[in-house]
């Protein structure tokens, strides 16, 4: 019954979007329905990881190309997560995006960025995965500069050029492995090993769109409005899926890539963390922690132990629900008083009292200390790399999550204690509080009971 489930997950979305693009009146639910359809479908596929199956479907064309889409463990988990983390960010933009004319439009750019993902996740041709790869950073770019305005456009145009410039680096990348191999079959190219210029060149294009040293300018350029800072942690996390399908579960490569993705790792999570501390607009100091907390899952890939995959994948899950419910507490904050500006900001927390328990959530877990999600992440990545013998690259990791907690707890103490110095005008974001509750729930439930998600991890490895 399950078989070929994963082609009518992306079809069902593609296909979605464009109703929700063409039937306005209704774009709005009919977004809801199709990304919660795809979480659904994606979550029938759960029970077949734990029983170890794999359902592939493949249709031949030429040599080089053959649509293939793959459900296994890592695909069914990253469709998953994103879908969820996507519908409750929906849920959140109906009050966000209420008074805006161009609504549907939005809804349609997010239904078909879903839609993308799906295809990516499942994707197991090189060739198809790049191009869902640039369906992502197209619709991204539109959804960045969703607002039009002057400074919005060159910040979403900047983004594109500097993924586009990876995702040719990355384009290369495959093209030297069709050359030695004459295909682009993942299943075909499964322990096959690749040259360290092919692997460096996908490295470049998957460090580009995950905002990684040193392509992570543009990443902070598109943090001004709430919408497209809160699609780029699911963009930045499609960097991370890709690292651990082609480099942990498909290539052979030389020891020399992983050593690499190692130190930009550290290097990221100190200078990105030192960034966040220094700023002072709320959604910049939000980007700066993303990119730092995208290094940390980057760092325990890069250990290519049972540890360190582990604690990536379920980091994965931990930062996607902390951060989301950050920016979303910030999109709040930004709707209530107009301003970011944590300078201007104050005794928040008497105005707006849930908004402060859900930012406290989710911040305690992107901090990493118990018995929130984050905890079990970062502690399980620092025994990997203490493991492996490598105390100085543990001491940098330890050193950026002291980072973490200096400045969101600067962000938090700021903006929600004191006194007040801007008054909160009360809007209707009662749908938006409640989602932003969720995700601190969620953050909080994943420490609790963090066998469920480490039982499907071990079984994805």
């Amino acid at each position: 019954m399950l078989d070929n489930l994963q082609n009518y997950i992306i079809g069902i979305s593609l296909t979605g979007s464009f109703l929700v693009l063409i039937i306005k009146k209704y774009s709005k639910i009919l977004a809801l329905f199709f990304i919660l359809l795809g979480l659904v479908l994606s979550s029938l596929l759960i029970p077949s990881v734990f029983q170890n199956q794999i359902f592939i479907y493949e249709k031949y064309f030429i040599d080089f190309f053959s649509i293939i889409f793959v459900a296994d463990g890592l695909s069914i988990f990253m469709a998953v997560v994103s879908s969820l983390i996507g519908i409750l960010i929906l849920i959140y933009t109906f009050d966000y995006l209420k008074d805006n004319q161009r609504q549907n439009i939005y809804y349609f750019y997010f239904t078909l960025f879903i839609a993308s993902m799906f295809g990516f996740v499942f994707s197991e041709n090189l060739l198809l995965m790049y191009i869902f790869w640039e369906m992502i950073a197209i619709v991204f770019w539109r959804i960045s500069s969703f607002y039009g305005n002057d400074e919005q456009l060159k910040a979403s145009d900047k983004m594109l050029y500097t993924t586009f410039l990876g995702s040719v680096f990355m384009l290369a990348g495959f093209a030297l492995i069709y050359s030695d191999y004459n295909t682009l079959n993942v299943l075909t190219l499964r322990g096959k090993e690749i040259s360290a210029l092919s692997a460096f060149f996908i490295i470049a294009g998957l460090l580009a769109k995950s905002a990684q040293i040193p392509f992570y300018i543009w990443l902070p350029a598109n943090s001004k409005a709430i919408i497209p800072s809160i699609s780029l942690l699911l963009t930045a996390e499609v960097g991370v899926y890709a690292f651990a399908r082609l480099f942990l579960m498909t290539f052979l490569v030389s020891p020399v890539v992983f050593v690499t993705i190692e130190l930009i790792s550290i290097i990221t999570i100190i200078v990105a963390g030192a960034l966040a501390f220094y700023e002072s607009d709320i959604k910049k100091i939000l980007t700066y922690s993303t990119i730092a907390q995208i290094g940390y899952v980057f760092l325990g890939l890069s250990t290519k132990n049972s540890i360190g995959f582990s604690a990536a994948l379920l980091y994965i899950i931990v930062h996607g629900f902390g951060k989301a419910g950050l920016f979303l507490s910030a999109g709040i904050i930004e709707k209530q008083t107009g301003i970011t500006d944590m300078r201007k900001l104050g005794g928040l927390v008497k105005t707006m009292p849930l908004v402060a328990i859900g930012f406290s959530m989710c911040a305690l877990s992107i901090i990493g200390l118990p018995p929130f999600g984050g905890f079990f992440a970062k502690l399980f990545i620092i025994m990997s790399l203490v493991q492996q013998g490598k105390i100085l690259i543990t001491v940098l990791a330890i050193v950026g999550a002291i980072f973490t907690l200096l400045y969101l707890f600067r962000l938090y103490n700021t903006v929600f204690l004191g006194k007040i110095q801007n008054e909160a005008n009360p809007g209707k974001t009662r749908t938006m509080t409640f989602v932003v509750l969720i995700f601190g729930v969620l953050s909080l439930l994943i420490g609790l009971i963090p066998n469920f998600p480490l039982s499907f991890i071990d079984i994805i490895k």
